[in-house]
């Protein structure tokens, strides 16, 4: 603990963190659990996959970060086998881990994503604060790590909620993946093969509350506004940028928004317009 507060006030932030991340993967627990096992096997907007194959690729990633958080050697060690091989055979690893998820019986398969989070929120919890933790990105610090957990399982759970005609009430929870969104700028110029911007750009949005969060110079010529929700829907990729309430004025935030992208990879297609 420092004397000026700074280690209790880091541990309060990935708390918090931890306790939305909970309540996330709670929201879309509630999707999923009354669903019949056949109903299990519904194709979602991601092309090839389930509602199986969202819930398994999640339980896979949060088993992936819990090892990095446990044993950061054991995690590279494991992840550069099991990617190399895979990749050497030709197959995809992210679309493999959700392949193998899937073909479980659905229970077993709810069970075990239970099972993985709260060892997941342990792991995390647990991780020296400031300690750079690896991943198949950029190294994070565990707070990061969280952050990336909860865009993942509310991205997913679009999909999911798009499957079944279910419309979500959008949460405080939204700030978190606006947030990375904003941060990931100039991430996804480069993904692009983009220089990276040298122009501030505000970004302001109305919360669901009526909020409003902002990031960046006041006084930027640049600027993106509009609902929060639609900015996480822009950055997940789970609506096209033509569907969504967002204004953007200055060459470079016209730029970023039809590139932009909160997560890891490569850039994909995302949805069509209308879709």
């Amino acid at each position: 603990m420092t004397t000026d507060g700074t280690a209790p006030a880091a541990a309060a932030v990935l708390t918090g963190l931890l306790d939305d991340l909970r309540a996330e993967s709670e929201a879309l627990d509630d999707l999923v659990a009354p669903l019949a096992p056949e109903q299990w096997a519904t194709d979602t907007p991601a092309p090839g996959w389930t509602i199986a194959h969202q819930i398994a690729h999640l339980a896979w990633t949060d088993d992936w970060t819990t090892l990095s958080a446990r044993d950061p050697e054991a995690f590279v060690a494991e992840s550069g086998r099991v990617f190399g091989e895979l990749l050497a055979a030709g197959a995809d690893p992210v679309d493999e881990g959700a392949a193998r998820g899937a073909a479980e019986e659905p229970h077993a398969l709810l069970t075990r994503w239970r099972a993985g989070r709260e060892r997941l929120r342990s792991a995390l919890a647990e991780a020296p604060d400031g300690l750079r933790l690896p991943w198949f990105g950029p190294p994070m610090k565990a707070p990061s790590l969280a952050t990336a957990r909860l865009m993942e399982t509310w991205a997913h759970g679009q999909d999911v909620a798009d499957t079944l005609g279910a419309v979500r009430e959008p949460t405080a929870r939204l700030r978190h993946i606006a947030h990375l969104g904003v941060r990931t700028m100039g991430f996804a110029f480069t993904l692009h093969g983009l220089p990276t911007p040298q122009t501030p750009v505000r970004v302001e949005l109305t919360s669901p509350e009526g909020d409003l969060w902002a990031w960046g110079p006041e006084d930027a010529a640049d600027r993106v506004s509009g609902p929060a929700l639609d900015f996480c829907l822009l950055v997940t990729q789970r609506r096209h940028r033509d569907d969504l309430a967002l204004s953007a004025t200055g060459p470079t935030a016209a730029a970023w928004l039809p590139i932009a992208q909160a997560f890891a990879g490569n850039p994909g297609k995302g949805r069509p317009a209308g879709g």
